[in-house]
C-alpha cells in the first residue's frame, strides 16, 4: 500500500509513561479542546504504559469531520473497541451494525422514520408532557433538576411510540439498566486491557445481571407483540411495525434483531433528546431575554393549543434555542472510527488502522467558525447564519450514511416539548454550572435546577 505524503500529526504532549491517560480519565472533553487549540485540526494523542499504549488520532475541524463521516466514510469504520463493547452490551443494531448487516437493517426500518410517519408521534410526544407538567403542578414543585426530568420525559416518549401502552415495564428497566451498562461499557473501551466479560469478577457479574433483566423485559414484550400481532391498544407502535417489517430482498426481523433494535431506539432516542431539551431549559434559566421571546413566539403562534407536526416550521425561534443548546452541548460528544487504508485529513497523514475521533464538543467551539463559542446565541442559527458556515461546523446528529435515522423525531419531539413547557412555566437557573462527563452519550456530574414560575392559566 502506498504511504501517503501527508505530514506527521503534532503529538499532544503528556506524561512520559502514561502519556495523556490521566488527562483523558479526568476530563476527556478539555483535553480534546486543549489538543485543538495548541496544535491545530489533526492531532495525535497517546495514552497508557509502553506495550499497551492507545494511539488516537483526533479530527475538529468541519472539513475533517465531513471527510471522516462522509466523503470517505467506507474507509472510517465502528470498528474500534469502544464500538465493539457497545454491540456486546446493546447488540448489534443501527448504532454498530456495518456492512451488508446495517444496510439490511436501514432498508427495513427507514419506511418506519419517513417524515410522515415521524409525524404521527406528535400527540405521544405532547400526552407525555402534559403528564410531567401536571406532576410539576399537582406535586407544588418549586424547582426542578432540568436534565432529570427530561430524562425521564423523553424515556417516557420513547418507550411509548415503541411499546404503545406498555411502557411501564419497560422504563423502569432501563432507568435501572442504562446507566449502569453505559458505565460498564466505558470502563471496557477506553481500558488498555480486559478481563473477558465470562469471567466472574464483581463489576462482570452486575453487568450481566442488568444485561439478563434488559433483555428479558424486551424479549417478553416482543413475543407477545409476535403473537398477537397488534399493540394493547389496537394501535400501530413502533415495534409492532417493526414486527411486520419485510421486504422480498430483506426478509424480516427475527426476535434477536429485534431485541437489537428497540435496545438501540431506547438508547439513542432518549438520550439524545433528554440532553438537547435539558440544556435548552437550563441555558433559557441563565438567558431571560432568550426565554422571552422563545415564550412570546409560542404564546402568538399557539395562542393556548397543543402543538402538532404542522407547527414546527412556525417556531423557528424555538428551534434555533434547541440547535444552539445542542451545539453547546452535543449528546455525543466524541464520535469514534478506524481507518482502512492510510490517509491524509488536512494535510496530516492518517495511517492504516489507527483510531480516528472526529469531536462535535471540539468542532462546535472551533473559533473559525464560531464567535465567542462559549456564548449561548440562537441566532447563530438564522437560515442565512447556517448558509454561511461549512455543512459540518454543526453535526449533532453525526453525518454521512451513517447519520442518526431518528433526527427528525428528535427535533419533533424536542420543539413540541420545550413549546409546551413554555406555555406553562418559566424556569430560573439555580445551578449555574452543571459539571459533564462524556459516557457513550454526553452526561451530567451533577445537578441543573432551575426554579419553576407558574404561568396564569
Amino acid at each position: 500500500m502506498a504511504i501517503t505524503a501527508g505530514t506527521e500529526a503534532p503529538e499532544l504532549a503528556g506524561h512520559p509513561l502514561l502519556g495523556s491517560m490521566s488527562d483523558l480519565k479526568k476530563d476527556s472533553l478539555a483535553t480534546f479542546l486543549r489538543a485543538r487549540r495548541e496544535h491545530g485540526d489533526v492531532v495525535r494523542i497517546t495514552a497508557g504504559p509502553p506495550g499497551v499504549r492507545a494511539t488516537v488520532y483526533g479530527v475538529f475541524s468541519a472539513e475533517g469531520a465531513q471527510q471522516v463521516l462522509a466523503g470517505e466514510s467506507a474507509n472510517f469504520r465502528k470498528d474500534n473497541a469502544f464500538y465493539q463493547e457497545v454491540r456486546e452490551s446493546f447488540g448489534n443494531g443501527l448504532l454498530t451494525s456495518q456492512d451488508e448487516d446495517y444496510l439490511r437493517q436501514r432498508r427495513l426500518v427507514q419506511p418506519l422514520f419517513t417524515r410522515r410517519r415521524v409525524d404521527g408521534y406528535a400527540a405521544a410526544v405532547a400526552a407525555e408532557v402534559t403528564t410531567l407538567t401536571g406532576e410539576w403542578r399537582d406535586g407544588g414543585a418549586e424547582s426542578v433538576d432540568v436534565l432529570q426530568e427530561m430524562a425521564r420525559l423523553a424515556l417516557r416518549a420513547v418507550a411509548r411510540i415503541l411499546f404503545g401502552t406498555d411502557v411501564d415495564a419497560a422504563v423502569e428497566i432501563v432507568e435501572r439498566s442504562f446507566p449502569e451498562l453505559g458505565a460498564y461499557v466505558l470502563r471496557r473501551g477506553y481500558s488498555p486491557l480486559n478481563v473477558p466479560r465470562g469471567w466472574p469478577t464483581p463489576g462482570n457479574r452486575r453487568a450481566a445481571a442488568v444485561h439478563r433483566a434488559l433483555y428479558e423485559v424486551c424479549d417478553r414484550i416482543i413475543a407477545e407483540r409476535r403473537t398477537s400481532g397488534r399493540a394493547p391498544d389496537g394501535g400501530d407502535d413502533l415495534l409492532t411495525l417493526l414486527v411486520g417489517a419485510e421486504s422480498a430482498e430483506d426478509g424480516s426481523f427475527d426476535a434477536t434483531e429485534l431485541r437489537e433494535q428497540v435496545l438501540v431506539f431506547l438508547l439513542a432516542g432518549h438520550e439524545t433528546t433528554a440532553t438537547s431539551l435539558g440544556f435548552a431549559l437550563h441555558l433559557l434559566g441563565l438567558h431571560p431575554e432568550a426565554q422571552k421571546r422563545a415564550r412570546e413566539e409560542v404564546d402568538r403562534v399557539l395562542a393556548g393549543r397543543t402543538p402538532g407536526a404542522a407547527d414546527l416550521d412556525a417556531l423557528p425561534y424555538v428551534t434555533q434555542v434547541l440547535k444552539e443548546a445542542m451545539r453547546l452541548f452535543p449528546a455525543a460528544p466524541v464520535i469514534g472510527r478506524r481507518a482502512v487504508a492510510a490517509t491524509e485529513i488536512g494535510g496530516v497523514a492518517i495511517p492504516a488502522g489507527a483510531d480516528v475521533v472526529v469531536a462535535p464538543w471540539v468542532t462546535h467551539r472551533h473559533p473559525d467558525y464560531w464567535e465567542d463559542a462559549e456564548r449561548f446565541d440562537p441566532d447563530r442559527f438564522t437560515p442565512e447564519a447556517e448558509a454561511a458556515r461549512p455543512r459540518y461546523a454543526w453535526f449533532p446528529f453525526g453525518g454521512g450514511p451513517r447519520a442518526c435515522i431518528g433526527q427528525h423525531f428528535s427535533m419533533l419531539e424536542s420543539v413540541i416539548a420545550l413549546a409546551m413547557i413554555l406555555q406553562r412555566y418559566g424556569f430560573e437557573a439555580v445551578d449555574t454550572e452543571v459539571p459533564l462527563t462524556s459516557a457513550i452519550t454526553l452526561q451530567a456530574a451533577g445537578p441543573a435546577r432551575c426554579r419553576l414560575i407558574p404561568r396564569e392559566a
